[in-house]
């Protein structure tokens, strides 16, 4: 029963990460390396990817191994967020309530609009002349 392991799965964008836990000592592995490693200077992704663990204290008993692929680096924080809260809630069911709140078990559905035929982008259209 020490080997027990949770999974997760969360989607952002065209992003999808898949997480595993299992008892250890908090540490948090995306991709083979460490989350200072993955994400670079970039400090915002970082508090996305942390939210859930501020709002759930007890996930130093864990370790957090995280698969990404797919989309850019903003679309895989908030994968990786995702998927976090879902595995948190496997750990603890009280935390349900809190991670509720605060939006992170809800899937963003946001996606990047199609490009339209006979325009340049999805909404921008070509300078109109009159004459």
């Amino acid at each position: 029963m020490n080997n027990v392991t949770y999974l997760g799965t969360g989607r952002r964008k065209n992003a999808i990460a898949r997480v595993r836990t299992s008892k250890g000592s908090g540490k948090i592995v995306i991709n083979d390396k460490s989350l200072d490693d993955f994400f670079g200077g970039l400090e915002r992704h970082k508090i996305t990817v942390m939210k859930p663990f501020s709002l759930w204290s007890s996930f130093k008993g864990y370790d957090f191994y995280v698969n990404v692929t797919g989309g850019g680096v903003s679309g895989q924080a908030g994968a990786i967020s995702h998927s976090l809260a879902r595995t948190i809630l496997e750990l603890d069911a009280t935390a349900r309530e809190v991670l509720k709140k605060e939006g992170l078990l809800t899937r963003d559905s946001r996606m990047v609009e199609r490009k339209k035929p006979g325009r340049p982008k999805a909404r921008k259209r070509f300078q109109f002349s009159k004459r």
